[in-house]
């Protein structure tokens, strides 16, 4: 799967409220951006993750989110949105603020 029009618009309808929103296709995802810092990336086959760093990958861990890996089993430091945030971008942009300012 290539990313679409369509998935770039709902990621913009899901974190449009953090303002200053930009996007790169890369590696056939897409990398999404606040005032220029990375915090998300959307994976080639639909996957909304968030950056993590340090104690915030335990609090997407208990939300049942799951780390991204790449084929080989090596992980980056990238964890799913929580199923419940993916329809409502006030609960998407709060993960998304934690995500921002773990980095």
């Amino acid at each position: 799967m290539s990313i679409t029009d369509e998935d770039i618009a709902f990621i913009y309808d899901l974190f449009g409220p953090l303002g200053a929103l930009s996007h790169r296709k890369m590696m056939g995802g897409l990398s999404i951006y606040s005032e220029g810092q990375i915090f998300a990336i959307l994976s080639a086959d639909g996957r909304v993750y968030l950056k993590v760093a340090g104690a915030f990958a335990d609090a997407l861990a208990a939300e049942d989110c799951e780390k991204f890996e790449v084929e080989n089993g090596r992980g980056m430091n990238y964890w799913t949105l929580p199923e419940t945030a993916l329809d409502d971008p006030d609960l998407a942009c709060n993960w998304a603020r934690r995500a921002i300012d773990a980095l």
